[in-house]
């Protein structure tokens, strides 16, 4: 076995930030899944964080040495209120491993037990959720889409409580950085300007080194994290993601999509979606979500205005210019983006008309989100056997016109039918984690012990672009008696 891989950078920065402390362990755990890609893209073989390590280090029964397990205190706004007291009230920081290619990752638990943060929580995780963030996340990665990464699986042996008994699980996951926008939040709270010079030095050393040699590091950090969110955002209506809880503690200094909670891909496009829980008001509904990122892009800004400049006014009107220029960036990834889902290689001031006619389009036609731009995707720019396409829309009258204006639109930039749709299908994917299949995943699991339907989502989603011969029916949306219309964050 080589020799310990890990570190704890984190842990250098005092007991301020965390506590330092081991998982709880649990009766009986077994193995549901290990990335056996993701292991080897991190240089794990032959180390302690091996498939062959097994289910106790993965449950946390065994802790590897070298580890120095942490839990992360972190603040947030959660639905607009400002939570002081957060943090990891069921995860666990174990370290990081540095890569083959020379990058740094933490290494992350969750379920792992109560921590100084439970809140009168158990600090355990139910196996349904585990599930869920495993298959979401590893399908985000396939999709091309900033994501933290799931390594293992387990399940505990022991039931947690929620609405019913359910069996628990423990998913270990892997980020850049688990540094959030609340954790800035836990020491502006606190007036502790030195400790989030601290955290800033540190986020700054391990995420953003080139960032050492601006003339203003912090205000080059903010731009970093402003640029960071606005690609990511933009990336997740491009294919219909909705994160469900994009609370300040959930918003990643990586700008990796992070904590898969009541997240969902929506199937029928509609501009005010939501399908989390407990999102009574829509507040981070499908179209809310860049307008979500700015304000809490603005809270991160308020926990570096000190390190910016130490005349405060000078520090707002510096942030300020920057979180002005977040709407045009996401507008540009946006754009950007979508021309591409389009087929379109050059740029046209009237391009954003057309996609936005689209859209309008599919929320009056209860088109399937995804299955639109696979069959658009499929078209022919001569050829009108426009079926298919024509079978995911309601209405046909007003998609015939605009894909008169979509052909026309190609032949102005001289489009070539086989380069164009090879783009367009290296962009548009025909499986997504839908929702139903999602669940059926998860009722199989909790309800009967059985992983097969779990292990065939995951299979398919590995290949999302590509079609897959007998898996036709998993490209559907689901069936009336088939829609999830609620997702649960599973704390």
């Amino acid at each position: 076995m080589k020799s310990n891989p890990f570190t704890n950078s984190y842990f250098g920065l005092g007991r301020g930030f965390y506590q330092s402390i081991k998982p709880t362990p649990v009766q009986n755990p077994e193995l549901v899944i290990f990335n056996q890609v993701l292991s080897d893209e991190l240089g794990l073989a032959e180390t302690v964080l091996s498939s062959s390590a097994g289910a106790p280090v993965f449950a946390g029964n065994h802790v590897p040495e070298g580890t120095q397990p942490l839990a992360m205190a972190y603040s947030g706004h959660q639905f607009g209120h400002f939570n002081p007291h957060l943090g990891d009230g069921r995860a666990l920081l174990l370290g990081q491993i540095l890569s083959p290619a020379g990058r740094s990752f933490d290494i992350h638990m969750k379920g792992t037990g109560q921590t100084a943060f439970s809140r009168n929580g158990d600090g355990r995780a139910a196996l349904g959720p585990v599930l869920r963030e495993y298959l979401v996340s590893e399908a985000m990665a396939r999709l091309g889409v900033p994501s933290t990464r799931a390594l293992a699986a387990v399940t505990t042996g022991e039931e947690v409580a929620r609405e019913r008994l359910l069996p628990g699980g423990i998913i270990t996951r892997v980020a850049a950085s688990f540094v959030r926008i609340g954790t800035f939040e836990y020491f502006l709270a606190r007036g502790d300007r030195a400790a989030l010079t601290r955290l800033a030095d540190y986020v700054i050393e391990n995420q953003y080194p080139h960032l050492k040699q601006a003339e203003n590091p912090y205000l080059a950090l903010l731009d970093a994290v402003i640029e960071g969110q606005a690609s990511l955002i933009a990336h997740w209506m491009q294919l219909g993601f909705i994160h469900g809880v994009m609370n300040t503690d959930n918003m990643s200094i990586a700008c990796e999509t992070i904590d898969y909670g009541p997240c969902a891909f929506m199937d029928h496009y509609a501009h005010d979606r939501v399908y989390s829980s407990i999102d009574h008001h829509g507040r981070y509904a499908y179209n809310n979500q860049p307008n979500i990122g700015l304000w809490n892009l603005s809270r991160f800004a308020e926990c570096l205005l000190h390190l910016i400049d130490e005349d405060s006014g000078t520090a707002v009107e510096m942030a300020r210019d920057r979180l002005e220029g977040f709407i045009s960036s996401y507008q540009d990834h946006w754009l950007t983006g979508m021309r591409a889902k389009l087929g379109l290689k050059t740029v046209l001031d009237e391009d954003r008309a057309l996609i936005e006619e689209l859209f309008a389009i599919m929320a009056s036609s209860n088109a399937d989100f995804t299955l639109t731009f696979y069959q658009l995707s499929m078209l022919d720019m001569d050829t009108a056997d426009d079926g298919a396409m024509l079978a995911v829309f309601d209405h046909a009258e007003s998609l015939n016109q605009w894909l008169d204006k979509w052909r026309q639109r190609l032949r102005q930039e001289s489009s070539v039918d086989v380069e164009r749709k090879a783009r367009m299908s290296a962009v548009n994917p025909v499986y997504i984690p839908r929702n139903h299949l999602i669940e059926a995943a998860i009722r199989a699991a909790e309800d009967h012990g059985d992983f097969s339907v779990f292990r065939d989502v995951h299979e398919v989603l590995q290949q999302p672009f590509t079609l897959q011969p007998g898996k036709e029916a998993w490209t559907q949306p689901p069936q009336p008696d088939e829609i999830v219309h609620k997702t649960f964050c599973g704390t």
